[in-house]
């Protein structure tokens, strides 16, 4: 009962704030695109400094030198904590609204643009390697960064609304202490994201290079 309760809630707030999650989506899609756009601007010698450094870490990563799985986990851990902890300090201000925003748009243009070089470079190969890489932490990750960018809008919206329309301002600190709450979840996913990436990703990878050397 109480499950269904909670998936109830859940359900009415995503219809509830569709707008805001949609924009949030596709301004992250403009920047995947966008990222993937930059690489057909790159001159030829560009692309072969990137591929030289890209072609050392493959040699390195087919020899197993990666980090320590737990050395992995923490910089993957605290680099996205940073990254989700900024966007929500950012919605708590009013002036951090565009900035939540500008973030976002340049996380869509990293991964656009890691994924178009692999894929320039490589072919197929490069999509695979992305694919294998990439993509198994970031399906937990991009999800996480969408949500909570788009509930720093919504706090940073309200903020703003009880700044300067005092006759519909609500109480702030319910608002904070959930806003707070949704924060904390997100840590722990982050820490599960980080476990694929310091475990999984590193094996996977390996594979692939090995089976295509």
């Amino acid at each position: 009962m109480k499950k269904r309760k909670y998936h109830n809630v859940a359900a009415n707030h995503f219809r509830e704030y569709s707008s805001i999650y949609l924009f949030v989506i596709v301004l992250f899609l403009m920047g995947v695109i966008f990222g993937a756009v930059i690489v057909n601007s790159l001159s030829f010698t560009q692309k072969e400094d990137l591929f030289y450094y890209l072609s050392q870490f493959f040699g390195q990563a087919a020899d197993g030198e990666f980090n320590a799985p737990k050395d992995l986990f923490i910089q993957s851990f605290f680099h996205n904590s940073k990254f989700i902890g900024l966007i929500w300090i950012l919605g708590i201000s009013i002036i951090g609204l565009p900035i939540i925003l500008i973030m976002l748009f340049i996380k869509g243009v990293t991964v656009g643009f890691t994924v178009g070089f692999l894929v320039n470079q490589m072919g197929w190969n490069g999509f695979l390697l992305s694919f294998v890489s990439i993509l198994p932490q970031n399906l937990i990750i991009i999800p996480v960064f969408i949500i909570m960018a788009a509930l720093s809008v919504m706090f940073s919206l309200r903020m703003i609304r009880n700044q300067f329309m005092k006759k519909i301002s609500q109480p702030v600190f319910p608002l904070f202490f959930r806003y707070l709450f949704c924060f904390l979840g997100a840590l722990v996913v982050i820490a599960g994201a980080a476990g694929v990436e310091s475990l999984i990703s590193p094996a996977l990878l390996k594979a692939v290079i090995l089976s295509n050397s």
